[in-house]
């Protein structure tokens, strides 16, 4: 048996794991860096990539079907199923390989490629027979899709992100499963390339919208595209090599479905319960978001396999923060995070900014429905919400699905880690005609709203905001 010492060893090569073992190895730390394949990021290969280049082809597809708006014909315009899917592979392979190809310009002797488990706090037994003692630990193994156990038995007609994009053509009749932000941006993909969508969740609530005014756009422009199911929880069954699925009020028959019933932090395998860690009833550690060490141990948790920010840039966050302090353990420090920032790219996009609105002094609406660019764009359609606090309208959050919001959402967001006011944004250039005119409204409404609970404050003591 072989034993090897480090400073720090790294579960996990994915978007966190990267980051972790970087930045341990730059502040002088001797690191390892251990998984079963080292096949890519998540994003490369089965996630934020792939699932765009789907939807690049639904939006282009979209967009020659609304030509006749603006007087040009095409009416000619198919869908070349078997092309769209060719395409995506090939780029999706390309972004694949540029992650792999990172991954092996690491130092020598940084790589192990194998499965972990703890076999204690600081020890790890590793599935080629090596052991692996380290001062402290990183967890990043990410996560992995969730299939409800009334699926499992489907067979090939059940997809997962995991491998939907391996499908050689598009499907006539898909069901996904789940509203989630893959379920919606995967469902909404398909449904403009020209496949019958169904979208089924049990709740309520698109993709985790935070505004009911939000959520509503969202809402319209998805029911344009498919019919959504909310509140619902079919049961399938194979019929005829059909996967029926039958709910309250209504049964269908689909060639796919795509189970896009959440991701998971992937655990499974590590014995947690040997790493000394007090876990929670789904076999989770706690975990300081400020400096992702569990507990008081010398583990650390970042990206996906916390649960807490499953997001692209937060895993990079995470792992860099892990990284460091997993090297300098047991001289922990706190970092501070980024303002909360997440994405759903449907059409319009659903993006949700910082504080949300239970937590605002002021609320202001800024509505698209008539907003002179997304008219001329024929995208004239949903709102963005800003929320401000108390006294001087201080951005904090905002809310938005409107044509461009991936765009203004970073705006936003920048605005807010500046401490920005609205009044600030307002004295800041805005060129006519953009999607970023659009805001003005709101903005105007909050700097009348701090105004007058300024003047309040200083006239009668009335709280702000009242």
């Amino acid at each position: 048996m072989t034993v090897l010492e480090c400073d720090v060893a790294i579960i996990g090569a994915g978007t966190a794991g990267l980051a972790a073992e970087r930045n341990a190895r730059r502040d002088g730390a001797k690191t390892l860096l251990i998984d079963p394949y080292f096949a890519g990021t998540v994003c490369a290969t089965v996630g934020c990539m792939p699932s765009k280049l789907l939807i690049a082809a639904g939006r282009r597809a979209h967009q020659m079907r609304g030509a006749e708006t603006f007087g040009i014909c095409a009416s000619d315009m198919s869908v070349d199923g078997q092309a769209v899917m060719a395409r995506l592979r090939k780029h999706r392979d390309h972004f694949a390989q540029s992650t792999r190809d990172s991954i092996n310009e690491l130092p020598e002797g940084v790589r192990i490629q194998a499965r972990a488990r703890f076999a204690g706090p600081t020890t790890l037994e590793l599935d080629n027979g090596q052991t692996v003692h380290a001062k402290a630990i990183v967890i990043a193994t990410g996560s992995e899709p969730s299939v409800p156990a009334p699926y499992q038995d489907l067979g090939e007609a059940v997809l997962t992100n995991q491998t939907v994009f391996e499908l050689l053509d598009l499907p006539d009749r898909l069901a996904v499963i789940g509203a989630g932000v893959i379920g919606v941006e995967l469902a909404q993909a398909f449904a403009r390339l020209g496949v019958i969508v169904a979208l089924f969740d049990e709740g309520e609530r698109l993709a985790g919208a935070r505004h009911d005014d939000v959520h509503s756009a969202l809402y319209e422009a998805l029911s344009a595209d498919m019919t959504l199911h909310l509140g619902q929880t079919p049961e399938p069954e194979v019929v005829d090599g059909e996967v029926k699925l039958s709910w309250n009020g209504g049964s269908a028959r689909y060639d796919k479905v795509l189970v896009a019933a959440g991701r998971p932090p992937s655990l499974k395998g590590l014995d947690l319960e040997q790493s000394g860690l007090s876990l929670d009833e789904d076999g989770m550690p706690q975990v300081d978001p400020l400096t992702l060490q569990c507990g008081d141990a010398p583990i650390f948790s970042a990206g996906d396999a916390n649960g807490e920010r499953p997001i692209l840039h937060e895993a990079s966050d995470e792992g860099g923060i892990a990284g460091l302090n997993a090297a300098a353990y047991p001289a922990v420090t706190p970092s501070s995070r980024a303002v909360a920032f997440s994405m759903t790219f449907s059409e319009p996009a659903l993006v949700s900014v910082g504080t949300g609105p239970d937590h605002a002094d002021f609320t202001a609406i800024a509505d698209y429905s008539d907003q002179g660019r997304a008219v001329v764009e024929d995208e004239n359609q949903g709102l963005a919400v800003l929320y401000a606090a108390a006294p001087e309208g201080r951005l904090i959050g905002a809310d938005l699905c409107c044509p461009g919001s991936e765009h203004l959402g970073h705006l936003l967001v920048w605005a807010i880690t500046q401490g920005m006011t609205a009044h600030d944004l307002l004295t800041m250039p805005i060129y006519h005609p953009t999607l970023e005119e659009g805001l003005k409204p709101a903005l105007q409404d909050i700097c009348k709203s701090a105004e007058v609970a300024m003047r309040s404050d200083r006239d009668t003591g009335t709280p702000a905001g009242a």
